[in-house]
């Protein structure tokens, strides 16, 4: 399903577990940036304060991938909720009880009007149909991804990530409503690293994504901003 009319914005993710080196990646893409992704190899090197104090006043994609039994997974919602993360992700393979566990705790913890868009991840984008298979799931990524955006829609989730690659058939099952991020996100000519799911920013528009996600074409360019700066001037050609 193509949507060429869609506003999509874009998604930094700071991939480094230095916060000096964070705030600065801040200071140059957070003017041209709508949100700011901070996930777990700097939660876990920092520490929730110091991801405080990085976003600041930014929006704040918190990408922990939360996974694990609804009874802890909804507690660790409610510990998150004083980061004020305007988006948050966990597993959609956790399974329905969970992801209602955190819609449930998401919706007590957070202010009214302030908790964040909870976000179910499908299949991640650093798997192939191989790779899935290895992990017991015979029918590849694409079917892999519908079973589990339709079951995290059912659960109470706003929203998707998935892999440009599966946008268009969840746009056909799902419609417009969901938000839809996407990691995995390349500019024409930049390495792929260990990504194995890929499309160019403009491709992922008009395939249906509201976010994209990029990382290091942007933080490791030598002029972090103006890498960013093309990467929305491409999103809004």
């Amino acid at each position: 399903m193509s949507n060429t009319t869609r506003r999509t914005g874009l998604i930094v993710s700071l991939d480094t577990q230095d916060p000096a080196q964070a705030r600065a990646w801040v200071r140059d893409v957070a003017p041209v940036s709508g949100i700011i992704k901070l996930g777990l190899e700097f939660t876990y090197a920092a520490g929730f304060q110091a991801v405080a104090d990085v976003a600041g006043d930014s929006p704040l994609f918190l990408d922990l991938k939360l996974h694990d039994i609804p009874n802890t997974v909804g507690a660790a919602v409610r510990a998150l909720s004083h980061l004020r993360p305007r988006m948050l992700t966990l597993h959609a393979s956790g399974g329905r009880a969970m992801m209602e566990a955190a819609r449930l705790a998401c919706d007590e913890a957070f202010p009214q009007g302030q908790r964040p868009l909870l976000l179910g991840v499908t299949v991640l984008t650093s798997l192939d149909d191989q790779g899935l298979a290895e992990t017991g799931v015979p029918d590849g990524a694409r079917a892999q991804v519908r079973r589990l955006a339709r079951l995290a829609v059912e659960s109470g989730m706003d929203g998707l990530v998935c892999s440009a690659h599966e946008l268009d058939v969840l746009r056909d099952d799902l419609g417009s409503k969901p938000v839809i991020v996407t990691p995995g996100i390349r500019p024409a000519g930049a390495a792929k690293g260990d990504q194995k799911r890929v499309m160019t920013p403009a491709q992922a528009r008009d395939a249906g994504a509201d976010w994209v996600v990029v990382g290091r074409p942007i933080t490791q360019a030598a002029d972090p901003a103006a890498a960013a700066a093309a990467i929305v001037a491409e999103l809004e050609g």
